[in-house]
């Protein structure tokens, strides 16, 4: 490749270099180390020791081209040549003149070029004013980078007595560390003024340059001086406090508190109150009370979970099986915490989801949480909220009071050890207020997705996220709950179990686990279906299994205390040997009425540990017109019983009983079981029909229950807990049941063999109960 026409050419052996610029005049040492360069050098020695030096652009090239290299080189003179151990060579050259590359005519074994040699151009006349000038220039813009750089005074003064504007810019060139690209653009420039102008140029840069690095090494100096100055202050306090006998606890904590810090790398507002924090306790005597308090908070901070995350394990299928292996039916609650997991999986910075498991004791609220934690990978923390009254509990104490501490939910997120856990905020309903606060207003913004990414607590007074952490709050009492609280929340049903539910539950979880806490073999203890059948209907009457795991257990003590005696004992309980371990029946069977009678007609009620069949009886006697209501009933239920009796006043005619009943006959209605208290207004069906047959001597129905609220006109409204009630009638053996109309649809909770067993009747009006309740036989007694 042919670059440009010089003439005479000169065909000279060519040593690429790198990194390296040699300037005509300079006498330069370097290394050669590559095979071909070693042997351009010997080809030179053989033949007038002249070589072409030129360097290259890509300096990590082992064998460059032609267009890999610059096109101005210098020819050099090798004065001398010393061998190494290795095999390399150290050379000492002598530049001569530049040289413009023109062709490579050789490159194996070694490279030969075709070079042009440049004369070294005479300043005009007419110019030397202008070399004067540019002179000038070079030599002060030259004496501004020699005291940045503190070189040798010899330089400075060959620099000074230059008078060829040519020669000077080389030996300026070749003497500053200037980058090799610089130093190639003045070695390519013939002109010598022009030469110099460029080196101006560059020196002006540099110098610039020079004066930012002298700026910027002034001030790294200055923030060392005192730093240093800072920990030689420190190193004499402690010998100080040492002398004193104050010891040095508080400086060395503050050291490791700030190591503990600057590895967090908190948000800046954090970072600086916690420095400020530091700051004061390395000020302070270990013997000083202060101390001690700003240490515990400094602990206290720089342990929560301010970076720690957990990674959602968002597997649909695992978290199914998690929960269908833990928990025994509640079918839509497992459905809801798979939809709410298959959110979060396509949604994952969703935050503000607060859900709130309401059911009865024992059912399974907590270890609900407990396997959604478990489903999601996350850390699980627990806080019981019952009985708390102070607000301080919540968000914690300010930190200048003796023994102050911060709020229960982030010293939960501490013991978690992860700002993303599952938080079961235990028994929600109990919190209680007082005159030192109401915490459940303190829980407002922590259940607010708006607002908890910024909670301050009380005693830390920082900022903490708590949008990632899952709430899930329990309740035994929804209404029992503030409303602004249940404003948050989800709520989540989890209703009490039937008896065969429990009889599952006790099968697939509670007797093995009980055997197992006591040592024992499955087959050291058998319990046959029958026994375990009565337990639940003889010896327990609650909506969850708590009280059924509690006698599942003393069963396992009993037979414990005969394998410690004898270890060859093994035993299969049937139902006859409960009597013999665990006593008396405790729950016989309901008190429905079993006999058709006037006035005497079956309820059905809800309690917190399921349904019971609620029996409710009239008579009706000759008085002054008194309605006296028996039984430890509520306002409610009175309330019921009042608009019973004016709807049968309003409507006696109709009714076919005398219209001045109430005037001429005293009332009396009573529930029995009196000790305990009944509440509620969907006992307003029986309280009319009892009414009704008891005033027409007309005998119910025995095998009928009913439940409903009334109105004065004669509406029968919806009701309640339907499913617990609904079990109640199949455990009782009643084969109907009236309720009202609107509670059909509900019948999709209802167990399959509660429906096959018992018929449900919906009725909308008080006018359709004596075509079920009434037996259609001749009255009992004579009518009213």
């Amino acid at each position: 490749m042919v670059i440009k026409d010089y003439t005479p050419l000169r065909d000279l052996p060519l040593v690429p270099m790198r990194g390296l610029i040699v300037f005509p005049d300079s006498r330069v040492h370097f290394e050669i180390t590559r095979h071909s360069s070693m042997q351009a050098l010997k080809a030179a020695m053989r033949e007038q020791q002249e070589i072409v030096l030129v360097a290259q652009k890509d300096m990590l090239s082992e064998s460059p081209t032609l267009e890999q290299l610059h096109g101005t080189g210098v020819i050099a003179t090798v004065r001398q040549v010393l061998k190494g151990a290795g095999g390399e060579a150290r050379v000492f050259i002598e530049g001569q003149c530049r040289a413009q590359l023109r062709e490579i005519m050789q490159e194996k074994p070694y490279m030969r070029a075709q070079v042009a040699p440049k004369a070294e151009l005479t300043v005009p006349e007419n110019e030397r004013m202008k070399e004067k000038a540019l002179l000038r220039q070079a030599k002060q813009l030259f004496d501004l980078c020699a005291r940045f750089l503190q070189m040798p005074p010899d330089i400075p003064l060959t620099v000074l007595s230059g008078r060829n504007a040519g020669r000077l810019a080389n030996y300026i060139a070749d003497t500053l560390p200037l980058p090799y690209e610089d130093k190639q653009l003045v070695l390519e420039e013939n002109d010598p003024l022009e030469r110099l102008q460029v080196l101006c140029v560059i020196l002006a840069r540099e110098n610039q340059l020079q004066e930012v690095e002298a700026n910027i090494h002034e001030q790294v100096r200055h923030q060392m001086d005192q730093s240093q100055r800072e920990n030689f202050l420190r190193e004499q306090r402690r010998a100080i406090s040492a002398e004193l006998g104050d010891g040095d606890s508080a400086q060395e904590d503050a050291s490791d508190y700030r190591t503990q810090l600057v590895k967090l790398k908190l948000d800046t507002e954090i970072e600086e109150k916690l420095l400020k924090e530091i700051a004061r306790l390395e000020r302070m005597s270990a013997q000083s009370p202060e101390s001690s308090m700003l240490s515990t908070y400094l602990e206290t901070a720089l342990a929560l979970p301010w970076n720690k995350l957990s990674k959602d394990r968002l597997q649909l299928d695992t978290a199914r099986k998690k929960l269908e292996k833990d928990h025994y039916g509640l079918r839509e609650v497992k459905d809801r915490i798979v939809e709410l997991l298959a959110v979060r999986k396509l949604t994952p910075g969703m935050a503000g989801q607060i859900l709130c498991l309401v059911g009865p004791p024992g059912v399974g609220k907590t270890s609900v949480a407990r396997s959604v934690a478990d489903a999601m990978g996350r850390k699980f923390a627990r806080i019981s909220l019952g009985g708390i009254r102070d607000e301080a509990e919540i968000r914690g104490h300010r930190k200048t009071y003796v023994g102050a501490m911060p709020g229960r939910i982030l010293n939960a997120l501490s013991l978690a050890g992860s700002r993303n856990p599952v938080l079961l905020l235990d028994e929600i309903d109990k919190l209680c207020n007082d005159l030192r606060g109401d915490p459940s207003s303190a829980l407002l913004e922590v259940m607010d997705g708006e607002q908890n990414a910024t909670f301050r607590d009380h005693y830390l007074e920082l900022p903490f996220d708590l949008s990632q952490v899952l709430f899930i709050t329990t309740a035994n009492d929804r209404y029992a709950i503030p409303a602004p609280l249940l404003d948050r929340m989800e709520v989540i049903e989890l209703p009490s179990y039937t008896a065969e539910e429990k009889y599952h539950i006790a099968k697939m979880h509670l007797l093995p686990k009980q055997l197992k806490r006591h040592g024992l073999h499955k087959n050291q203890l058998r319990l046959q279906d029958t026994c375990l059948r009565l337990l639940i209907e003889g010896y327990t009457r609650e909506a969850g299994v708590r009280r059924l795991e509690q006698r599942i257990a003393a069963l396992c003590r009993k037979c414990a205390l005969r394998v410690a005696e004898d270890p060859e004992y093994r035993r299969s309980l049937k139902a006859a040997d409960l009597e013999e371990m665990l006593g008396a029946r405790r729950y016989k069977d309901d008190h429905r009425n079993r006999e058709p009678r006037a006035g005497v007609a079956n309820g059905l009620a809800w309690t917190a540990v399921g349904g019971e069949i609620m029996p409710i009886e009239a008579l009706v006697m000759p008085g002054t017109g008194q309605l006296k209501l028996t039984g430890c009933l509520g306002s409610v239920m009175k309330e019921s019983a009042e608009a019973a009796v004016s709807y049968l006043r309003y409507h006696a005619k109709a009714l076919e009983i005398m219209p001045e009943f109430h005037k001429e006959n005293d009332i009396h209605i009573h529930v029995p079981e009196g000790a305990v208290p009944k509440d509620g207004p969907s006992a307003g069906v029986t309280i009319y029909t009892a009414l009704l047959s008891a005033l027409r001597g007309q005998k119910v129905n025995p095998d009928l229950a009913m439940t409903g609220e009334i109105t004065l006109t004669g509406r029968v409204l919806p009701i309640g807990g339907l499913r617990e009630k609904a079990m109640a009638a199949y455990r009782s053996g009643v084969r109907s049941v009236l309720i009202p109309e609107e509670n059909l649809p509900d019948l999709e909770k209802v167990d399959e063999a509660v429906k096959s067993a018992v018929r449900f009747h919906g009725v909308t009006q008080l006018s359709e109960l004596s075509n079920y309740a009434l037996l259609p036989t001749q009255r009992a007694g004579t009518q009213v």
